[in-house]
């Protein structure tokens, strides 16, 4: 089993960065993945429009949440008719 560590390590070895260093990159990307999804999930409950959320995080990730948002909009509208 993989853990955050054996990536950690995993990462510093294949990257020759210090420690420090992956684990600044890693905060950074985690920060940025929770600013898109709360930025997304914002969109798709018409808290913000989508030019809004396009300008926060591109119009690539817009799309992308839209096309996951039907696809399980119409997932749960087949559960729903059996």
């Amino acid at each position: 089993m993989t853990t955050t560590l054996t990536y950690l390590e995993t990462l510093v070895r294949e990257t020759q960065k210090p420690e420090i260093e992956v684990m600044a990159l890693a905060f950074q990307a985690g920060l940025r993945q929770l600013w898109r999804e709360r930025i997304l999930g914002r969109c798709l409950r018409g808290e913000i429009s989508r030019s809004e959320a396009i300008k926060a995080v591109g119009i690539d990730w817009v799309e992308l949440a839209e096309r996951q948002y039907q696809a399980t909009m119409e997932d749960l509208g087949w559960a729903l008719k059996k």
